[in-house]
């Protein structure tokens, strides 16, 4: 079964039952339980309880969960009530830097998306990309940018970071995984810088980002989208190449294997 086209991923915090509806009415292609950082400690287990409640009362629902980090003392708990809850379609795996992060979760028999944060992490990449269950990488460039001291908002940091996005891109590839989501802009009423930011992660190779804020999701989608033009530029060249040429010319231009590629990929990702 193909897997779902996701551009964009919401968290919504597990202590706040009453945002659970208004995340799954945003429009977002996936809604985040967040048990992990949106979460005071003295409320991870009541997180755990209140989104079993709510998926009791709408079976119909699927959310991805983000658990608590492998080292957090609630991670065994959260992992089990993933495994024991149909409507926890995957795991969000924060705070990941070994293949043996992974196996813990994989236990849980659900799609895993490990988030990159750490140079830990980094250097793991290769062997995290390839373990069970892994669906595709997501990246935490707020977390990473403090592990490895960049100054905020700098030529040299968004250089830095965008070396560990290629990373992703790359051994997301080779383990034939889904394309990645790039980290939350943390900006909320910052909707232009955050569509510069989703073009910049998407010419990359990324499908798409995590957010934080329902607004945030039809910047993202917009960000996303291709124009009119490059869609019947697309069309017109699939159609001419379902006459089975190996080589032709669209609006002037060659079109070989590649540019077909390119053209059908293009309409494909189109939700």
């Amino acid at each position: 079964m193909p897997n779902p086209i996701v551009r964009s991923a919401l968290f919504v915090p597990g202590s706040r039952p009453e945002r659970f509806a208004k995340a799954l009415a945003s429009g977002a292609d996936a809604v985040i339980v967040d048990f992990e950082d949106a979460v005071e400690e003295p409320l991870k287990r009541q997180a755990r309880d209140n989104l079993e409640l709510f998926l009791q009362s709408n079976p119909a629902v699927r959310v991805w969960v983000r658990v608590n980090a492998p080292e957090h003392p609630e991670h065994r708990a959260d992992i089990a009530f993933c495994q024991a809850c149909t409507g926890v379609a995957g795991v969000l795996l924060p705070k990941v830097e070994s293949a043996a992060h992974v196996a813990l979760v994989a236990a849980a028999g659900k799609p895993i998306w490990p988030i990159i944060e750490s140079a830990r992490g980094l250097l793991a990449i290769e062997q995290i990309a390839q373990a069970p269950q892994v669906e595709r990488l997501s990246f935490g460039g707020l977390d990473l940018a403090l592990d490895l001291n960049l100054s905020s908002h700098s030529v040299a940091a968004q250089f830095a970071l965008d070396q560990a996005r290629l990373a992703l891109i790359v051994h997301a590839r080779a383990a034939g995984l889904v394309p990645p989501l790039d980290g939350v802009h943390p900006a909320i009423d910052d909707p232009e810088g955050l569509r510069r930011s989703i073009r910049h992660a998407y010419e990359m190779g990324f499908a798409g980002a995590l957010c934080i804020h329902p607004k945030q999701v039809a910047v993202i989608h917009q960000a996303l989208a291709p124009s009119a033009e490059d869609l019947a530029w697309a069309r017109r060249v699939v159609e001419a190449g379902a006459q089975g040429a190996g080589a032709y010319q669209i609006d002037g231009q060659m079109v070989d294997a590649p540019v077909l590629l390119r053209a059908q990929r293009l309409l494909a990702a189109q939700p």
